[in-house]
């Protein structure tokens, strides 16, 4: 349904003279691609203390999503063979690199774009909190009982959690609802994944979301309540309807700390995968992570996690769409989540919906913001040069928000790297961050 009670956004206003005075932001402003590396970037240790984190919560992500890997084995047949296990494979891609950045050593895809459940990297956070909300329901009602922080048991038996699947947890699950605001891959992760458990779902998403994402929403079951204005303004919505009920769990994309052990676990797998691949990664051979922003729990999360693996060796970069560089405008003014995009005049309308956001998470900014080396803006047509560049080379079809992480290899590439080695030791990694559901004619449409 469409929440038609709400007045479409108004124009932006006139950008503030005084936010222009700073070239950087005058360049964003008139929606210019920019490559900005950040002075207040530290070493890890510094950066890791700085960013507020308790670094255990990662620990107790990983763990969590162990126990509930007989169920998500049993419930999404694309984990059947990894047991369970919600991981996506790291591909060279060598024919994208000789056409697209042939200075630099290695390119590999971080293939979030087919992650089981949901096609994106918002399956990490999305999943994870989920069944922390479905774990913790399960031990309030007395269907599991906690033996430790770490491991849960019932009668004292150890607890195959395939028993979330049976009728007295379906029963419990069914009078509970989550709800999220979204632009699309987040509440996509979040629907199919309170589906599969029995629970309620509402998503809230802005009319910037595409058609097809609500379509398989509501074919899954969920709610979806469409919203004329932008993202910022749908996740508002939806706190404010959790709040009216106590039998709803609101996932708060901007504050999650959830979330953000979610995506954070994805550091740990990513050094296993590099390990079994036989390629280094040291102080002779850095690893330069590139990840695409929107509001910017998954690419904190994720970033996050690479620093408490790799320290120093790992360089993290964020993608934005020059009309929607929100993280990078509120790290760069230090206002975070105290200033907008619209301030710029810009509109967050961008082919690349998943990025699709005006005001970045206060959280996240302030916990990276010394983590994150740099942050690189792309023009829609630069991404979706970049579309049609991966399928050429790799035969690969991901969203435009995707290859915004391609983009950015390709410019730093060319305009030149800062990380202390020779270009052809450098190892470039882009997060391929979503696609794995799109349509046929969605696909064909942006390879065009």
């Amino acid at each position: 349904m469409t929440n038609s009670g709400v007045t479409p956004p108004a124009a932006s206003p006139e950008p503030d003279a005084a936010l222009l005075a700073d070239p950087l932001v005058s360049r964003l402003a008139r929606e210019e691609p920019v490559t900005w590396w950040n002075d207040a970037a530290s070493d890890t240790i510094r950066g890791l203390a700085a960013s507020g984190v308790d670094p255990s919560i990662v620990a107790d992500a990983a763990a969590r999503l162990e126990r509930f890997r007989p169920w998500i084995a049993a419930t999404f047949p694309d984990t059947a063979a990894a047991s369970g296990l919600i991981e996506s494979p790291l591909h060279a891609a060598p024919a994208w690199r000789a056409d697209q950045a042939p200075a630099v050593g290695r390119v590999l895809l971080k293939r979030d774009d087919i992650l089981p459940v949901s096609g994106s990297v918002k399956a990490r956070g999305g999943v994870h909190e989920v069944l922390q909300y479905a774990e913790a329901l399960a031990v309030g009602h007395g269907l599991l009982a906690l033996s430790s922080p770490s491991h849960f048991t019932a009668a004292g038996e150890d607890v195959d959690y395939s028993v979330f699947a049976t009728a007295p947890f379906r029963k419990l699950m069914g009078g509970h609802r989550v709800v999220v605001g979204s632009t699309g891959n987040l509440g996509m992760s979040i629907g199919i994944i309170s589906s599969a458990l029995g629970l309620q779902a509402t998503v809230h998403m802005s009319t910037h979301a595409q058609q097809w994402k609500k379509d398989l929403l509501r074919s899954r079951g969920v709610e979806v309540v469409e919203h004329v204005t932008d993202y910022t303004e749908a996740v508002a919505a939806g706190r404010a309807a959790a709040e009216q009920d106590e039998t709803v769990h609101f996932v708060d994309d901007e504050h999650s700390l959830s979330l953000f052990a979610g995506y954070a676990v994805a550091g740990a797998r990513v050094a296993s995968q590099l390990r079994e691949q036989g390629v280094a990664a040291d102080s002779e051979h850095p690893l330069v992570v590139h990840l695409p922003c929107g509001i910017g729990g998954a690419p904190g999360g994720v970033a996050y996690g690479l620093k408490r693996e790799f320290g120093d060796v790992v360089h993290c970069v964020f993608v934005e769409p020059t009309q929607a560089p929100c993280m990078l405008l509120g790290v760069r003014t230090g206002r975070h989540d105290g200033i907008s995009v619209a301030e710029l005049g810009l509109s967050t309308r961008t082919i690349a919906d998943g990025l699709a956001v005006g005001r970045p998470s206060g959280f996240v900014g302030r916990a990276v913001q010394r983590l994150v080396d740099g942050y690189v803006t792309a023009t829609d047509e630069q991404m979706s040069l970049q579309v049609r560049a991966l399928h050429r080379a790799e035969g690969m079809v991901v969203e435009p928000s995707a290859a915004a992480a391609l983009e950015s290899i390709r410019r730093v590439s060319e305009e030149g790297e800062p990380f202390g080695a020779a270009p052809e030791n450098i190892t470039h990694m882009a997060w391929l961050t979503g696609g794995g559901m799109l349509p046929e004619e969605v696909r064909a449409r942006y390879v065009a």
